[in-house]
């Protein structure tokens, strides 16, 4: 990861150490809480810059984001881009589009996301747009820790890379075990 990325999220304490259950079910020894990250005006400007301008040459007719942490920066994004921007939530465990949102046949689609760690969230998301035939032109994260490269799109774009150490419930090393789980997200 760029040395600058890391340093602002070190100093937002958006880059957290510990012994964490990823949403997918998976363990890892660092998380990226990127709201903290995405809480300071200048910080949530800059990273909505970096990837509406990657963007910016794409006929886009909506922003899309999961819900919870893709919000904020889908919406920067869309506000930057000028083109509305909806949020997926889970429903009965699968995402699914509420509150008045839609997605009509053939609209372009931004998907907007603030970490991939293994894509599930985002896949869900392209499932949704597909279901209601609407067409996803590109997808963009702030940090892409996913384990080995995703096929996730063919038109990807992440601002950063940080390599993660990610292990499954029954491969945790013997320094973690030692360390108290805690699922992180809206209760870090």
């Amino acid at each position: 990861m760029d040395k600058d990325f890391i340093k602002i999220f070190q100093e937002t304490k958006a880059l957290m150490h510990g012994h964490f259950i990823l949403s997918s079910g998976l363990h890892s020894d660092t998380y990226f809480q990127c709201a903290k990250v995405l809480q300071y005006p200048e910080h949530l400007s800059m990273f909505g810059t970096m990837l509406s301008d990657h963007f910016s040459d794409l006929e886009i007719d909506k922003v899309i984001s999961p819900a919870i942490g893709g919000i904020v920066l889908g919406t920067e994004v869309g506000r930057q881009l000028n083109k509305r921007t909806i949020f997926s939530e889970r429903s009965n465990g699968k995402m699914e589009l509420r509150r008045g949102f839609n997605i009509k046949e053939n609209e372009k689609i931004l998907l907007i996301e603030d970490v991939l760690s293994t894509g599930g969230s985002i896949k869900e998301v392209i499932e949704l747009i597909s279901k209601h035939k609407g067409n996803v032109v590109g997808v963009g994260v702030i940090v892409d820790r996913s384990l080995s490269p995703l096929f996730i799109h063919d038109n990807f774009y992440s601002i950063t890379t940080q390599k993660a150490k990610i292990f499954d419930k029954d491969n945790i090393p013997e320094e973690l075990k030692g360390i108290p789980a805690i699922k992180p997200g809206s209760n870090v």
